[in-house]
């Protein structure tokens, strides 16, 4: 019995401490946690409206990559299609200047064509004289020492 006594003291005893401690705790929870549980939720709203407001920076930032790099395929596009049209520009030019190149090199054959016949027809026609004078000549040849020898 005498430990029941003793825990009837200690327990009498611990009452102030007890009730200090009560104090305590409902002034931590009046002052300090209510303080406490604002600023977290605070912090809690700040921090996710940061990430809301980062989201929204990044699909802005991809809503103009996207832009940007649809300008750049147009531009590219362009840029292709007027070299196309300048290759195919030149293709054409290069043709014209081929033609005319040969429509020149068919006339100076024609033309070189024209002069080696009419040198071929003067060069016959000098020979025929020619091989004439060269007939005449012979029969002459011939026919002299023949008449000579008939006459004498």
């Amino acid at each position: 019995m005498d430990t029941l006594r003793q825990l009837g003291e200690l327990l009498l005893t611990s009452i102030p401490t007890i009730v200090f401690l009560l104090i305590v705790w409902g002034a931590y929870s009046a002052i300090v946690q209510k303080k406490l549980n604002q600023v977290l939720a605070e912090r809690h709203a700040r921090t996710e409206g940061a990430i809301e407001q980062a989201q929204k920076e990044i699909a802005t930032a991809e809503a103009r990559t996207a832009e940007y790099e649809q300008r750049l395929r147009e531009a590219r596009s362009t840029i292709f299609k007027s070299l196309e049209a300048r290759r195919r520009q030149m293709m054409e030019k290069r043709n014209a200047a081929l033609v005319q190149a040969h429509q020149q090199a068919q006339e100076m054959i024609k033309q070189a064509r024209a002069v080696l016949e009419k040198d071929v027809a003067e060069t016959r026609a000098t020979l025929q004289r020619q091989a004439d004078v060269l007939a005449t000549q012979i029969v002459e040849t011939v026919l002299r020492p023949a008449a000579a020898a008939g006459g004498r």
